[in-house]
């Protein structure tokens, strides 16, 4: 595609958007060379400041800024296309507007790396160091062999063992990879070759894709009939998509329901019609059974956006998107800037996950911006959750989106029974561990004697969440942060959790010097010996942030998907969106944890935490069962859950929510200070609170200002943390506020930093 054209900028100047923390745009001059090339959208070399920066041209101007005399050249043109299309970049400038964010890092956020031949041109002309790596480089590809059997007669050929298994594996098949042999046949390589010399197959070496994603075969599908609920939301969102009618929807559905199959049947008619779609899941790491389920449906044809890909392989999903190669977008919440052409279709899937929310830098909402998106680009939103968000089931009640419900399971499977535990009556079970309770204990012995499996659900990992000296009493806290640190046995070390210090289990206390210490409270890993000291012959397997960095996230769900597990124990891993045929008991071992959260949302959030994890169980023939372990069973968050009534949760919730004016019926922006030295981060967020308070809407009331306060962190990696909350019905004040701290802000309160939260959570 050539780069010129009716969208190329003829103007004598252009405005750049540069990754530095400042909230406007540079202006520069448009040399000779580079007239006529420039678009929206072009990443250009530019000098700024006595650096060399990579901006992005957001728009021509015909003059200089009032007060500027000259303005410095683009220095150079780095790629022929712009990375942005239009629609993407229109929508990015309207998110940086809402978030008060620096556009420059919000499109340095959004953007792939720079080609490899971009980058080694910016060194060439001393835009990089020489020490910088490049992260357009390629890297070795992986190869393997594609293996194909040929019409030879087998019949009148001697085999061996070997040989005789691979004939019957390609059997039905057009072709296999050498990759998928390895599980089967010792030395494989030299078993095809073999049967290559006799003539019975061909094979040739091929570049495969190491993206874990794609690298298992799945077999094609056939698509089992709707129910009349999902055919319902099937017809209504697909006739929004043929009528191009850029509506959002809420899909509402118990666990089980089938909501996957009605983004299946979505993105489908999306495909047929050759447009695009994104599609949103809260941790790519947790769902590789969910991208099985678009692969059988779709084949290889989606790119699946995540952290591991390297940035060669980025910039070709980014590429193959752009141009339309590839229609399917599934990611993270960062797969929301996917340059998706033809953009007809956005799904978020358990939009209530509070993963979707950036909590640094761009400090955005993908489900929020997944509404603005589809907006700008005229397509359709879908939301999906068996627990949506307060906000989320408010909108729809108010006729701001279309609710479109499935209220029973697609399979025709039940809702699990659930047994409320209370933990101030059962206070030891027969193992007298404080945490496995008679009930528990009992139902995971029945489970297992039936041959079935259980998830166990504690969301606190490590040994003990802390432990206490003998000789002074004095809790082993981080020398960096405000945070006790958790016990690990099986690693021999104290550790935290936010900055990752450490220190070995027997160090002496630093306090007295002793080293006894008494555990307090229960994690996983405790956990997880408690099952095995009681059931020694129960297969106990453990998934949290600890294994998922070891033996790794699927290796854990592949162990539980084959029968290889009986017991999983685990955090809110455990909790999104696993579907385990074999799993016909969940236990919720403290299920009011989350409810001591100093957080408006902390029953919300209990309420979504055990529905989700509860819905795990008896999704297939056999019923399923719950225990819930609480010592607040009285509490709505857990009865409600264990009712499986999320109206009646909402219809309190949102009645308490008015009552104290918290969203949705209000909003928030959270301003955010630190610093090296606690006076200093105290008195500049004191100094942005009395300059809130000169604003007429504070002092008429119609802005609250609530703080200064410590942040619930006080001290994290040796910095401290101060918080300021603005509040308001009316949006448009709040906003008004909010930027007049934010050109405050831009004119620097050292030496801290200070930044803004719009909607915060």
């Amino acid at each position: 595609m050539s780069n010129k054209g009716t969208d190329a900028i003829a103007s004598p100047y252009v405005e750049v958007a540069l990754p530095v923390p400042l909230r406007r745009v540079f202006t520069y001059g448009v040399s000779d060379p580079f007239r006529g090339s420039l678009r929206r959208g072009s990443r250009v070399a530019v000098s700024f400041n006595r650096r060399k920066l990579v901006g992005v041209v957001v728009s021509g101007r015909e003059n200089l800024p009032e007060g500027v005399k000259r303005a410095v050249d683009v220095a150079g043109l780095l790629e022929s296309e712009p990375v942005f299309t239009p629609e993407l970049l229109r929508f990015l400038e309207q998110a940086a507007k809402y978030y008060m964010h620096p556009i420059g890092e919000v499109l340095r956020a959004a953007a792939p790396a720079l080609p490899a031949g971009a980058m080694k041109r910016l060194r060439a002309d001393g835009f990089l160091d020489a020490e910088e790596n490049l992260p357009g480089q390629r890297v070795a590809h992986h190869l393997t062999w594609e293996i194909r059997a040929t019409d030879d007669d087998v019949g009148s050929v001697r085999l061996g063992a070997r040989q005789k298994k691979l004939i019957e594996l390609l059997r039905g098949r057009d072709s296999m990879f050498l990759d998928e042999l390895r599980s089967e046949i010792s030395d494989p390589r030299s078993v095809v070759r073999a049967l290559a010399e006799k003539g019975l197959l061909t094979f040739k070496e091929v570049e495969a894709n190491p993206d874990p994603f794609f690298r298992t075969p799945v077999e094609r599908d056939v698509p089992p009939p709707p129910t009349a609920a999902q055919q319902h939301a099937i017809d209504a969102i697909t006739d929004a998509i043929l009528e191009q009618r850029a509506e959002p929807f809420l899909l509402h559905g118990v666990t089980g329901s089938g909501k996957t199959e009605v983004y299946l049947r979505a993105i489908d008619e999306v495909r047929k019609a050759g447009a695009g779609a994104i599609l949103l899941v809260p941790e790519i790491a947790l769902t590789p059974q969910l991208v099985g389920r678009f692969r059988a449906r779709f084949g290889d044809d989606i790119a699946v956006l995540h952290s591991g890909l390297t940035a060669r392989q980025r910039e070709d999903a980014w590429q193959a998107l752009r141009r339309g190669r590839v229609r399917v977008a599934i990611g993270a919440r960062s797969a929301l800037f996917a340059p998706v052409a033809d953009l007809r279709l956005v799904v978020v899937d358990e939009e209530h996950d509070p993963s979707f929310k950036q909590d640094e830098g761009f400090r955005y909402h993908a489900r929020d911006m997944a509404l603005l998106r589809a907006q700008y680009a005229g397509a359709v939103c879908v939301l999906g959750s068996a627990t949506p968000s307060i906000e989320t089931y408010h909108r729809a009640n108010e006729g701001k989106m279309h609710l479109l419900s499935l209220p029973s399971r697609a399979t025709g499977a039940t809702l699990p029974t659930v047994e409320i535990v209370d933990l101030r009556r059962h206070r030891h079970g027969p193992t007298g561990h404080p945490l496995l309770s008679g009930p528990l204990h009992a139902a995971l012995g029945r489970c297992l004697d039936d041959g079935r499996q259980a998830i166990l659900f504690l969301n606190r990992r490590g040994f003990s969440p802390s432990v206490r000296c003998e000789g002074c009493g004095a809790v082993a806290e981080c020398p960096a942060c405000s945070v006790a640190l958790t016990e690990h046995r099986g690693q021999g070390a104290l550790r935290c959790h936010y900055c990752d210090f450490h220190r070995p289990i027997a160090a002496p206390c630093v306090e007295c010097g002793a080293n006894e210490y008494h555990h307090l409270g229960v994690g996983t890993e405790q956990m997880q010996h408690a099952v095995e000291e009681s059931f020694p012959n129960a297969r106990v397997a453990r998934l949290d942030r600890d294994t998922a960095s070891g033996e790794g996230v699927e290796a854990v769900l592949d162990r539980l998907r084959t029968g290889a597990v009986d017991v999983l124990v685990g955090t809110q891993m455990v909790t999104k969106g696993h579907d385990i045929a074999g799993v016909t008991l969940v236990g919720v071992v403290l299920a009011d944890q989350s409810l001591a959260f100093p957080d408006f949302r902390a029953s919300e959030r209990t309420f979504q935490l055990l529905a989700q994890v509860a819905g795990r169980a008896g999704r297939a023939e056999t019923p399923g069962e719950v225990i819930l372990q609480t010592f607040q069973p009285e509490h709505p968050a857990v009865r409600l859950a264990a009712q499986h009534d999320y109206e009646q949760f909402y219809g309190e919730e949102i009645m308490s929510r008015e009552e104290v004016g918290y969203p949705p019926f209000a909003r928030l922006v959270s301003v955010r200070v630190h610093s090296g030295a606690e006076a200093d981060a105290r008195n500049a967020t004191q100094h942005l609170a009395d300059t809130a308070r000169q604003h007429q809407a504070v002092r008429d009331g119609a802005v609250q200002i609530l703080g200064p306060a410590p942040a619930p962190l006080a001290r994290l990696r040796g910095r401290y943390h101060y918080r300021l909350l603005l509040k308001s019905p009316d949006r448009k004040l709040l906003r008004n506020v909010a930027a007049l701290l934010a050109a405050r802000i831009d004119q620097g309160l050292p030496p801290t930093h200070a930044t803004l939260d719009i909607d915060p959570l």
